[in-house]
């Protein structure tokens, strides 16, 4: 059977998908672009006319929402929550809150940091949504409070995958600091795992 194909770029939120597909066993043939694709991968709008990643082929269908690849590549794994548990719709709220509520003003950073040129940088919007990031990531902190382990359903899941992600970004953006104590120890865990350590050695060799 042939794998999956993922389209990725180092540390971007595709790497949601590697170490999803790294913690559930499930072979990949990975693709390393360089960031951001839509300037320097010109070829790979032919797969993912959006240029962004990840892209995600599968018996030739096309994926592109990092959240939705981990779902599917959770599914039947214990990675997965599944409907009929106590915790599910929690689950499922996390995995939209990574993107919509979480990565989307680290974005912002991004692009003000790192891929506008540097006449167009603007300072003062990286601080705001850094502040933006902070007032969000107070949701986590409050998820951690009572000693939990793992956000939801008494295991590691996609959820901390896909949060976690949100969390190791806003370390490598200088934003560290706004992540709370419980929130920052969960982190470590989530990145002392086998899995996220291969997924990032792995996109560093491919």
């Amino acid at each position: 059977m042939t794998p999956p194909t993922l389209y990725h770029c180092p540390d971007a939120r595709s790497l949601r998908c590697l170490w999803a597909a790294e913690e559930a066993a499930i072979d990949v043939d990975l693709k390393l672009l360089r960031f951001p694709p839509r300037a320097f991968e010109p070829d790979y709008r032919a797969v993912n006319p959006l240029m962004t990643v990840p892209g995600w082929v599968e018996d030739g269908r096309l994926m592109t929402e990092s959240a939705a690849i981990c779902e599917r590549i959770a599914e039947g794994t214990p990675l997965e929550v599944r409907r009929d548990e106590a915790d599910y719709w929690d689950y499922r709220n996390w995995l939209h809150r990574s993107d919509a509520t979480l990565t989307f003003p680290l974005a912002i950073m991004i692009r003000y940091t790192r891929v506008e040129p540097e006449e167009r940088r603007l300072a003062q919007a990286v601080e705001d949504y850094r502040a933006f990031f902070g007032g969000r990531a107070k949701s986590i902190e409050a998820a951690l409070a009572d000693g939990r382990e793992w956000l939801v359903a008494g295991r590691f899941t996609i959820a901390d995958i896909a949060i976690g992600y949100a969390a190791f970004l806003a370390t490598t953006l200088g934003a560290g600091d706004v992540l709370g104590e419980a929130t920052r120890a969960w982190l470590g865990r989530c990145m002392a795992r086998d899995g996220f350590r291969r997924a990032r050695a792995r996109q560093a060799v491919a």
